[in-house]
């Protein structure tokens, strides 16, 4: 996607560019993560039997490590299991 200088960036241009990045951020995540078990906020609340409160408490005083991909938080099973390790 080469840019001249006479060339003008139009917002469609734009929203066009941001939604190839989050397709290629998904695509990439989606690969990465193929061989590590990530769970969504429900599974784990749901693991951990504990409410949205509680595991948003969790997240903020750093007990339970986190990922934030396009909205939606994602939690590595090994962390659950080492917390409640702990």
């Amino acid at each position: 996607m080469e840019l001249l200088n006479h060339q003008m960036v139009t917002k469609r241009d734009l929203l066009n560019f941001g939604n190839f990045l989050l397709r290629e951020i998904k695509s990439s995540t989606t690969q990465e993560t193929l061989n590590k078990p990530w769970l969504k906020s429900a599974e784990v609340r749901e693991i951990l039997k504990i409410s949205p409160g509680t595991l948003q408490n969790l997240r903020i005083n750093g007990t339970l490590k986190y990922k934030r991909i396009g909205g939606i938080i994602y939690y590595n099973y090994e962390d659950i299991v080492k917390m409640l390790e702990k």
